[in-house]
């Protein structure tokens, strides 16, 4: 073996995926090799090789319980639709059924006809080619490994044997390998390929543990006893540190931890700069397991709550009384504070599964049938989540906010709909806040372009800078080939959340902000400067930007605004704002 202090450090940069700093050996999976050979069965030993494969279903069904239980333990609901994802996929038709027939009717050995029945899926959803069945495809391999090993007579994936703490490092990793792991022992994750938004980020956001993705080659530069630092802030690592830069991040990494222990303070305190502006920080959340955690962070309100989650892993659609018990459990507990509940934000890809019909196949769902447009094209839909959530408004302070506006037309027939509910709620003698706000996320460049016009009609703003900057820079943020090019510091898009805010609060409103722009602490001072009245942000990250908003003044940084826009510049330089700042 060689030693590795032997060899120069090797410095590679790809997407922060979890933020922190793991520091450790490297622990190299490589793609495990689920081998099997072809055999020929007889018509007399179909039942019998059949049994054997709903064998394997049955034992890796029992496995992903086991893991969604852990997930739920862990990480809470949001997460375990990851487990119920895979559930979901053992009892498909599609996967399980044509597997059988195969065995049966072409007289191969379960192992044969599981990989071809995954080779014809593959093949299908290749064809489709949008990033949700890309996902829907990266799941069913997923399952069909795990269903293999057990065929094959294996019981864990690579993940669960290791033995000591460290640096895992993969081509990629799938849902089964991440959740099979012993956290305890994992001091950060490094992969080739993944996004911002892969299973492998999320779940190591979930556990707190630092993770870079997208390095496209790191596997290749990792030998047995490397040393390996991973920094999911800057979305660096490093291989072979020299001992200064060691020495360096282990003194980073303490300061680090020693201000996650200091921020404990600020949690009660209000969000108001030295000179009195005070403004509303507050938590996104999936699902309301987690407003125990965001009001324990300091929240003063949900500014994003997200209700994908009702529509997603399931056979049907929810009901208005399933809605209603879940809108009201929300508003009880997060009383004094208010909560603005998103319209399901969906493509229609999404609902074809739930028995809605008329739905084409999109080649680009983000560009397609989404958001609003969806609910408007099935009025029905969104009136029963409308309806519950009018009913539930009485029980706390409840607001509801469009998704995907683009045109004012959107929002007045939106609007159109949401009085027609209050009416029958009026005839039926059901009760409803009169006096709830409607808003509408401004996260396209056209509804920011005529946010003037909008800010007369609707209630609030609240800015999704995630889509914003993605539509107004025309990158996917996702696609590891461009995403270096996603930059909130674009004067571009400066301009836009400027013009937004003035032109809510030129009209009376208040703006907020609920992408990821707002929950980083180097764009807290600019946003301050320009006016923001909310912020929505992680509910870990509420004590950070608290903190900072306390420590600085609102005079400063308006200062700091203007000398921004007063740079002629739009190629999105990230180091404007700290040269200035």
């Amino acid at each position: 073996m060689t030693d590795p202090r032997s060899r120069p450090p090797i410095i590679l940069r790809g997407i922060p995926a979890s933020p922190g700093i793991g520091i450790g050996k490297a622990f190299l999976i490589k793609e495990e090799a689920l081998s099997y050979t072809y055999q020929s069965i007889s018509k007399e030993d179909v039942k019998k090789e059949i049994q054997r494969f709903r064998q394997a279903v049955a034992k890796s069904r029992t496995e992903i319980d086991q893991t969604r239980d852990k997930v739920l333990k862990v990480l809470g609901k949001s997460h375990a639709s990851l487990t119920d994802a895979h559930l979901l996929i053992l009892e498909d038709a599609l996967f399980t059924k044509d597997i059988e027939k195969k065995i049966a009717q072409e007289h191969m050995n379960a192992e044969s006809a599981l990989v071809a029945v995954l080779d014809e899926i593959g093949r299908a959803f290749d064809k489709l080619g949008d990033e949700y069945f890309r996902q829907r495809k990266d799941d069913i391999n997923d399952v069909g490994k795990r269903v293999m090993r057990h065929l094959l007579g294996r019981q864990a994936g690579p993940l669960a044997h290791i033995g000591e703490r460290g640096i895992v490092i993969s081509h990629d990793l799938g849902p089964s390998d991440t959740l099979s792991l012993r956290d305890d022992l994992v001091e950060g994750f490094a992969t080739d390929i993944g996004g911002r938004t892969s299973h492998t980020a999320i779940l190591a956001q979930g556990l707190e543990i630092p993770a870079v993705v997208g390095l496209r080659e790191v596997t290749s530069h990792i030998q047995p006893g490397d040393l390996v630092i991973v920094d999911g802030n800057e979305g660096i690592v490093i291989i072979n540190p020299t001992m200064a830069t060691l020495e360096n991040y282990r003194k980073v990494r303490e300061i680090q931890l020693a201000e996650i222990r200091d921020l404990e303070k600020y949690k009660d305190l209000p969000a108001q700069t030295l000179d009195g502006r005070q403004v509303t920080l507050a938590a996104n959340i999936e699902s309301h397991e987690e407003i125990r955690t965001a009001l324990s962070h300091g929240a003063e309100g949900i500014g994003l709550y997200r209700t994908e989650f009702l529509y997603l892993n399931r056979r049907e659609l929810p009901s208005e009384e399933e809605q209603y018990q879940i809108y009201v459990a929300v508003a009880r507990q997060m009383l004094p504070y208010s909560i603005i509940i998103r319209k399901m934000d969906l493509g229609g890809d999404k609902l074809t599964p739930l028995g809605v019909t008329g739905l084409r196949t999109e080649q680009n769902p983000f560009l397609g049938m989404r958001g609003i447009r969806l609910c408007l094209k099935f009025p029905d839909i969104f009136k029963t989540q409308l309806r519950a959530i009018l009913r539930a408004s009485v029980e706390g302070k409840l607001k509801i906010m469009y998704p995907m506006i683009t045109s004012l037309e959107e929002l007045r027939q939106a609007n159109k709909i949401l009085g027609e509910v209050k009416q029958e709620l009026r005839e039926k003698n059901i009760a409803f806040d009169g006096k709830m706000e409607t808003g509408v996320m401004i996260e396209t460049p056209s509804a920011a372009v005529i946010s003037d016009w909008l800010a007369k009609e609707a209630d609030f703003f609240s800015l999704g800078t995630n889509d914003l900057i993605q539509y107004t820079l025309a990158v996917d943020r996702v696609n590891e080939n461009v995403a270096h090019l996603y930059n909130p510091l674009h004067m571009g898009v400066l301009r836009l959340i400027r013009m937004v805010i003035d032109a809510g609060h030129k009209s009376g409103k208040w703006v907020g902000m609920c992408g990821e722009m707002a929950g980083n602490p180097a764009f807290t001072r600019i946003l301050l400067g320009m006016g923001l009245d909310e912020f929505s942000v992680p509910a870990a990250a509420v004590p950070r930007i608290k903190r900072l908003i306390r420590e600085m003044s609102l005079e400063d940084a308006k200062k700091v605004v203007e000398r921004i826009f007063s740079q002629e510049t739009d190629t999105g330089d990230p180091s404007l704002f700290s040269r200035i700042s």
